[in-house]
């Protein structure tokens, strides 16, 4: 292919990590600071909120790293390959690590919401959840999709 046909997905890339990167350096220090002024008596509230949302921010941005390896594949034309499967599996297990993180995360969420009288928190981790599940099933489908094609490749290369 020629350089350049995935430019608009690599910028969409970039665009989607640029508001969580603004959000973990602007807005996750605020956040951890009010669940330990929520939560006074929990004197280690603030510091576990703080490195758990840190903590579910790395397997985002290594999926976002995979994706943009993916596009680079395309435009070297390796789209058909073992690297690009390996790349859809990070993928997948990444949405996945997310997905368990913040099912995990939600108890301590509906807490602080039951205590700031704010059921929107709810919403949100269930929205985060439900889109990491969509985003590993479809890598998921497209990794299991490009195995066959790679196969089928491979056999009609040994055809006469």
């Amino acid at each position: 292919m020629k350089d350049g046909t995935t430019l608009f997905l690599k910028l969409a890339v970039i665009l989607i990590g640029t508001p969580v990167l603004a959000l973990c350096i602007f807005f996750v220090p605020g956040i951890a600071d009010y669940a330990g002024e929520v939560f006074p008596d929990i004197a280690f509230m603030k510091y576990l909120v703080f490195v758990y949302l840190y903590v579910t921010a790395i397997p985002f941005y290594f999926a976002l790293y995979q994706a943009f390896k993916l596009l680079n594949y395309i435009d070297n034309n390796k789209a058909f390959s073992d690297l690009s499967v390996k790349a859809l599996k990070v993928i997948k297990h990444c949405a996945i690590t997310i997905s368990v993180l913040y099912v995990i995360f939600m108890p301590l969420l509906y807490i602080i919401a039951e205590a700031d009288d704010a059921p929107g928190l709810i919403v949100i981790g269930m929205v985060i959840i439900f889109a990491s599940t969509v985003i590993s099933v479809f890598a998921a489908v497209l990794q299991r999709l490009l195995q066959d094609a790679i196969h089928i490749k491979s056999e009609n290369d040994l055809t006469v």
